[in-house]
């Protein structure tokens, strides 16, 4: 096979990223990344990088719809500047319970997962839209789903059965988990020396943790959506079910609309609450650490909530795996935020868990562990796209 170029695309609630990869003949080069920022605003962004870093495209385009968005990119990519691609990888967050392998895409499967859109509401409506669209304006194109939800097929039904009545667990109402295509590319990062007890902590906007054992999930921080599990840049993570029923009884104070009363209650918990809620100020972690050098002490606990709750669960997980080997960071907080690395580890001492304040004070990829410390510590960067072209080259071949 002369040439493969695949397209991965991965969209989010306001944005769509997107990567050009060379695929043939066992090579992963990246030929070409981008992405379209914005989306619903007059002061979009849309850019084009070649593998050297150089911008092919820099735009700043009115962005009212999705519609608008995604024509930019497929209108680029259908240029003679870049390859055509030969097929294409989607991130799906969930296919909901009748969706669990990375397969191609049809018409009728685009359908299926659309019927369990309130399993990743932020997610699943413009990743719907964006297979559509790309099914017709790459004609003869194969598309394939690469799904979050794949890597954590393995958790046992302990941990994925919810405590509810059965009548909603036959509905498909379980743990599912997120970030699995993350997860996926650390083990892959690690290879072949993958430790038998590992713990990765995905920590950005939308922040989760997971335990794996000899490479396969054992059990994940988020649940049914990612709203669950450690509190993200506006999301509540695990909280009381009472909480919710109060917030819900006040809202229906104002309405007697059963669905409008849940969409109020949605974008509640997941769009105004987590680091945003706590602080009243930003969800970015870049923001709460200049407001808490300004003595800002809403941002101080909102950090420290975000912190304690991360340390919370990697305890949990510690005790489920009966020890630990390594602790890995990833996401842009995980790589980033070297004060968020230093708190949650400082509260882990007692399990072995011990960093170099020297080795910390970096970004990026890098080894933060102390010579001593039992449990060897590392910051990774996901390589996402790269997992979804594997999924991709595998799914070609069958």
């Amino acid at each position: 096979m002369s040439s493969l170029p695949v397209l991965v695309l991965n969209s989010g609630s306001s944005s769509i990223k997107f990567s050009i990869y060379e695929a043939a003949d066992g090579q992963r080069r990246k030929l070409h990344e981008g992405a379209v920022d914005g989306i619903g605003t007059d002061q979009g962004k849309f850019w084009i990088k070649d593998a050297a870093g150089n911008k092919l495209v820099d735009q700043t385009p009115a962005l009212p719809d999705l519609a608008a968005a995604f024509k930019l990119v497929a209108d680029a990519l259908h240029s003679s500047d870049f390859s055509t691609p030969a097929a294409i990888g989607h991130r799906m967050v969930s296919g909901g319970p009748t969706v669990q392998e990375n397969q191609l895409i049809t018409p009728a499967l685009i359908d299926e997962m659309e019927r369990y859109t309130a399993f990743a509401p932020l997610h699943t409506p413009i990743a719907i839209y964006i297979m559509r669209e790309a099914l017709r304006l790459f004609p003869g194109v194969p598309n394939f789903v690469v799904l979050d939800t794949y890597f954590h097929r393995t958790m046992p039904e302990v941990v994925t059965h919810m405590p509810i009545p059965e009548q909603y667990s036959s509905m498909g109402v379980r743990r599912y988990g997120a970030h699995g295509i993350s997860y996926e590319s650390i083990i892959m990062q690690l290879e072949p020396n993958v430790p038998e007890k590992l713990i990765v902590a995905h920590l950005g906007n939308g922040a989760s943790i997971s335990a794996i054992r000899n490479g396969r999930c054992l059990d994940t921080s988020m649940g049914l959506t990612p709203t669950g599990g450690i509190i993200s840049g506006t999301r509540t993570g695990d909280i009381d079910p009472g909480v919710l029923l109060f917030i819900l009884r006040k809202i229906a104070e104002t309405t007697n609309k059963s669905t409008e009363a849940a969409d109020q209650l949605e974008t509640v918990v997941s769009k105004k609450s987590g680091l945003l809620g706590v602080s009243h100020l930003s969800n970015d972690m870049r923001d709460l650490r200049e407001a808490i050098k300004a003595g800002n002490a809403k941002a101080r606990l909102a950090v420290d909530k975000f912190t304690w709750t991360i340390a919370k669960w990697i305890g949990s997980y510690f005790a489920e795996l009966n020890g630990l080997d390594m602790l890995v960071f990833t996401g842009g907080i995980g790589e980033n935020d070297i004060d968020s690395r230093a708190e949650i580890c400082a509260a882990l001492s007692a399990l072995g868990i011990v960093i170099d304040p020297a080795r910390n004070n970096v970004r990026g990829e890098a080894l933060i562990s102390a010579e001593d410390s039992p449990v060897t510590v590392r910051v990774i960067p996901p390589a996402e796209d790269l997992i979804i072209v594997n999924h991709v080259v595998r799914l070609l071949s069958e």
